[in-house]
Parts: structure tokens; sequence; C-alpha cells
């Protein structure tokens, strides 16, 4: 197939009149139009307005998507013991099927070809196949929580040590390797250090497997892990083998110097969830920082009960603006800067080497856009439009691994009943606040 249009093949590379030729699961070719179109002279041509790389959702929480609004103008703590973690523990595995469905169809029609998704304590294989179905490309873990954890989610260590072991038996590698696994601690206030010393161990015996899990969002989750360790968020993980290239660690707001040093000298990634991070009060990430010291940092929507969309543009525009605002400096956090933290720096993150770029011999993994929109109007540098200007409901296609998942021309999702799967999740809902 060759796709034709504008072509953002990465953040330095733009084709005004460009293709991208598909054979398999691969990027075969990508350039001028008129030179792809000779190489390639017997190959079906789709025509698209702006076509990019598939975006990289580098921290989401899918199965809380029939949570959203439930918890609005709550901070984090409250937000979660009171109102999320409930709502996570009510849900059967029909449920957090349903749920997590509901979350892959919002990444796949706004854009998401890839996630870093925190799944839930129990029914995680229901989430695990959702992802395999709808097509979409995922770092997925099973939560562990084995203190400080609501009715129905606390956990023995031991138990649920193994059943992460059994689930990344089962699932690392998935579906042509399109699913991998990610050792998921929801966060050291709910880990002991036998849990948190246990998912490095599982991480290190299973090859590509990787750790994900939450740091230093809020100063309340902070004062807890120093009360309970003697030692900060940060220095807590390094010293029970939570940092490293394989781990990445979801929002890192406040950060003392040390702490930096720790991320830089290990090599983890950090996920920059803006959106979230406003929403909850929890403060602005020193992401300029962490930038210029090297340090690959990602970009994530976080849930839908505290964002409250998945949308991956609206992230982009957000995490530009409000490092210009910490800055208070128009310079930074350009839209080449974000976008690579938005494909690139996503694809880092979740370990897939060949995501994030439209690229000779890369996944095939290809989002279109429209652009005859009043807000694309006049269009000067698509970079800058897909970084400020779009939105999640203007992409019209979205290709995984060379599988076509969503196409606006052919009635949206194609690999699952899209309206079934939102009547499903209106009735999860309303069993909820029932």
């Amino acid at each position: 197939m060759l796709l034709a249009g504008t072509v953002v093949a990465d953040a330095r590379t733009v084709y005004d009149e460009g293709a991208v030729v598909v054979a398999g699961d691969r990027i075969e070719a990508v350039g001028p139009r008129a030179d792809v179109e000779d190489a390639y002279p017997d190959h079906p041509v789709r025509e698209f307005d702006l076509l990019s790389p598939g975006l990289v959702g580098g921290h989401v929480h899918s199965v809380q998507s029939v949570g959203r609004g439930i918890a609005d103008d709550t901070a984090l703590l409250e937000w979660l013991f009171e109102h999320v973690l409930p709502m996570e523990a009510s849900l059967g595995s029909e449920g957090m099927r349903t749920a997590a469905e509901l979350g892959y169809l919002e990444l796949l029609e706004s854009g998401t070809t890839t996630a870093i998704d925190h799944l839930s304590v129990h029914h995680a294989e229901a989430a695990f196949e959702a992802a395999i179905n709808l097509g979409i490309r995922g770092r997925l873990g099973k939560v562990l929580m084995d203190k400080r954890a609501p009715d129905g989610l606390l956990e023995d260590t031991d138990e649920a040590l193994a059943t992460t072991e059994r689930l990344a038996e089962t699932y690392h590698g998935a579906a042509g390797d399109r699913i991998r696994y990610a050792v998921t601690p929801r966060f050291a206030v709910s880990c002991t250090e036998a849990c948190l010393r246990g998912a490095r161990d599982i991480a290190d015996r299973y090859e590509g497997v990787r750790i994900h899990t939450h740091a230093s969002e809020n100063r309340g989750e902070i004062d807890t892990v120093e009360a309970d360790t003697g030692m900060r968020n940060i220095a807590w993980l390094d010293e029970v083998g939570l940092t490293g290239e394989d781990v990445v660690l979801a929002h890192c707001v406040h950060t003392t110097e040390r702490e930096r040093d720790i991320l830089e000298a290990t090599g983890t990634h950090v996920t920059y969830c803006p959106s979230s991070n406003m929403k909850l009060a929890s403060g602005i990430a020193p992401i300029a920082d962490y930038l210029e010291r090297g340090i690959n940092v990602a970009l994530g929507n976080d849930g839908p009960p505290c964002n409250n969309t998945l949308d991956p543009f609206t992230e982009m525009r957000q995490a530009s603006l409000l490092q210009k605002v910490d800055r208070l400096d128009p310079e930074v956090a350009p839209a080449q800067t974000v976008f690579e933290m938005a494909t690139l720096g996503g694809a880092r993150a979740a370990g897939f080497e060949t995501v994030g770029a439209l690229r000779e011999g890369w996944a095939a993994d290809v989002i279109a856009l429209d652009t005859d929109l009043t807000r694309a109007t006049p269009l000067f540098d698509p970079l800058s439009h897909l970084v400020f200007s779009a939105h999640g409901d203007d992409v019209t296609f979205t290709m995984v691994d060379g599988d076509v998942v969503y196409d606006e021309a052919f009635g949206g999702l194609q690999t699952a009943d899209a309206d079934e799967i939102r009547r499903r999740a209106r009735a999860v809902a309303s069993d909820l606040s029932s």
C-alpha cells in the first residue's frame, strides 16, 4: 500500500508532497511522492491530507476509562484511595475487559498506536486480551499493591509476584511481539520493600520485560514514602532497584537535585503528564531540566478520571505551553521537542526499537489526519499544526504493524464493534454509580 500526502516522518523531516510505502508489517519506503511512486508504480494508493508516525502514550490507565469524571476537583491521594481504587476494585473480568476496550478504542481513534498501560490488581488478563484483539501496540502490566490498598485490592506479596510472573510468561511477546510486559507496582506508597525488590527480580529474569510505576507526583505521596523509609521517593526506588534503562517513572514532578542526578546517571525514563498534573494540582514537572540533562522524556495522558481525555494532541499542546509558563521562556519546549516526546521518546521508554518515526525498515505504525478544517487554515508548518492545533478527532486513519485498525472511510474501528464497546461501557458505568 502507498500512502500519499504531507508526510511528517519525524520531528526533523517533513515532505510536503510525500509518500509512505507499507509492505507487511514494515515501512518499505518513505520520501518525496514522485520518487516513491516511480520506485513503486504498482502499489495501490491511498490519499490523505497529513501522515504522521503513530503517537506513543507513555503512561495511560486504560481500565480507568469507565470512571471518567467520577472524581473531578479532588486532590491526588483522596482521588485515588476514595474514588479511583474502589472503582477498580468493583470491576469483574468482563467489566475490566470493557474498560480496557473503551480506553484502547479512544487511543486508536485519536492517533495513539502504542501505550504503556498501567492496568489494575485483578483481571489484568482481560486487558491483555483486549489489547491483542483491538490491535494496539502496548507495554502492559498487572498492578502490584501489598500495603495501604483498599478492600478488594490488597494482595499477599508472594501471590502478587507469582501472578505477575505467570502473566509475563503468557503475554510478553504476544501478538507477534506487539504486546510486551511491564512489572507494574502502583507506587512506593502501596508496595512493601519486598514487593519492590521482587519486581526488580522478575524484570531481570525475563529479557525485555520492563518496570513501570508512579513516582514523586504529589508532595503528600513523597512525605508518606519518606516517613516509611527515611528517604525521598526516587532515592528509595533507586535503593530497591527501581531505576535504570528498563524503568519508566510516571510524573516525577517534585524531585531534588540528587534525585535528578539519579535519574540521569541510571538512564531512567520519565513520562510527563501535564494535563493530569494540572487537574490534580500536583505541580509542574521540571521537564526542561530533565531534557537538558539528557534524560529521556515520554508524554502521557494518565487516566480518564484525572484528565479527562486520552487525546494525545491535547497533551502535546499542554506539554509545551506549561513548560513555557514555568520557565517564562517562549523558546522552551518547541514543537519539535514535544513531538519527539510523543513519538521517539515514548518508544524508547516503551522499549520498542523501531517505533516512533516513519523510516525504512521500521514498524508500519502510521496515522493520518484531516486538515480540511478552519482550525488548520492556513497550514504553514505541519509540525506546528500537529502540536498546537490538531485534535484527536482529526485522525481519519490508524495503522499498527501494517494492519489498518481504524479507518474513518470504512466505518471507523476495523477490529471490533465500537458502538457495542460504548454500549457495554455505559452499562458498566451505570452499575458503578448505582
